[in-house]
């Protein structure tokens, strides 16, 4: 197991804990696992490049972590009333399908390598803003304004996103038939 794998495994791990302390109403120590594990998206990434230690497992492990993290955060979130409904339902929506059109696509031996797009990347940052925000929220409180547009933003770019990656993947799709 190299280095970056590790750092990914130590995400995945990173989830029940934040689970558990969201669950428990302790969001300080939460938004603290949540930043932890953000950071260590950005730092599997940086070593597999510099330690040229990129593998197909990382490529598989890595997307499914972020989407464990990010999913479950707005989930929990949306439960407890901290984020609306409709963005958790509308970033584990396209969670689960970007993950279903890569299962399906994964079957043929000749998948190629889905690259992440730059909008895609962008979402993410959104997301893991939108949930610092709101894990953080005794904190920012007085920036309570920003709660709608980093709301709507992050919606729009989710849906967007989502959009490309199925158009991406329909196209893929076709392409190998």
């Amino acid at each position: 197991m190299n280095i970056p794998n590790s750092i990914t495994l130590v995400r995945i791990i990173l989830v029940p804990v934040m689970l558990y302390f969201m669950i428990e109403g302790q969001d300080l120590l939460a938004l603290l696992i949540f930043v932890i594990a953000a950071i260590s998206d950005g730092l599997d990434g940086f070593f597999a490049k510099i330690l040229h230690q990129q593998t197909r497992l990382g490529a598989f492990l890595d997307p499914i972590a972020d989407k464990l993290l990010l999913g479950t955060a707005f989930i929990v979130l949306a439960i407890s009333g901290l984020a609306p409904s409709w963005l958790a339902i509308m970033v584990v929506s396209r969670d689960l399908m970007i993950m279903t059109g890569i299962g399906i696509l994964a079957w043929d031996k000749d998948f190629p390598a889905i690259k992440p797009t730059i909008d895609g990347k962008l979402t993410t940052l959104l997301q893991i803003i939108t949930i610092g925000f709101l894990l953080g929220h005794q904190y920012t409180e007085p920036y309570q304004w920003l709660h709608f547009p980093l709301m709507t933003t992050t919606g729009f770019f989710t849906a967007i996103s989502g959009a490309r990656y199925m158009m991406t993947g329909f196209s893929l799709l076709g392409s190998t038939r």
